[in-house]
């Protein structure tokens, strides 16, 4: 750190090498902690970190100021990113996703249906980049693990071709159609 900046009083600007992501706050919570000389107020952040082009990942931060919390968190969206397998910006097959108490059912959508979920679960899909899917919370509404358990149901997805050759199939047998589908994304991708 050079010596000005601290002197000053101003931050320097860092600035970001790489494609820009989109960081949305799920939740921020002000939490406690008790010790011998009294209580410690610190933030708890709920972070999504996404490229809006099937990349995302979930992190939380905790520090006395909600800035420091939201660094933090980013920071560990960052490098829990991972990529969603997407057909023509939905999800290739409905899946089922639970973690603690809540429960997540993703189900593909046509084209112009939008993203039809609530509150943390809307927030992931956004953030991927999935355009088009109807999805529904059960159990326990917590942000935290509604936005878990969406994350491990994009991780339960998979490639429709990768499916067909573990089954031995062909990948049209599978999804009738999926050949109409990736010609959309080629032709878009022109």
């Amino acid at each position: 750190m050079r010596m000005q900046s601290r002197m000053t009083g101003r931050r320097e600007s860092r600035i970001q090498d790489g494609p820009q992501l989109d960081v949305r706050v799920i939740r921020s919570n002000k939490v406690s902690k008790t010790h011998k000389g009294g209580k410690t107020m610190s933030w708890s952040v709920l972070v999504v970190v996404g490229d809006n082009k099937g990349s995302v990942g979930v992190g939380l931060g905790k520090a006395r100021g909600i800035p420091d919390a939201i660094r933090k968190a980013e920071e560990a969206a960052r490098k829990a990113m991972f990529k969603v397998p997407m057909l023509n910006e939905t999800i290739p097959f409905e899946v089922v996703a639970r973690h603690g108490s809540s429960t997540v059912v993703l189900r593909p959508a046509s084209p112009g249906t939008g993203v039809k979920a609530g509150s943390a679960v809307r927030a992931c899909l956004e953030a991927a980049g999935v355009h088009n899917v109807l999805a529904k919370a059960l159990g326990s509404r917590n942000p935290v693990n509604m936005s878990y358990a969406t994350v491990k149901a994009f991780r339960a997805l998979s490639e429709p071709e990768a499916i067909a050759g573990r089954r031995g199939l062909e990948a049209t047998e599978l999804i009738p159609w999926l050949e109409k589908a990736r010609k959309e994304e080629a032709d878009a991708a022109h």
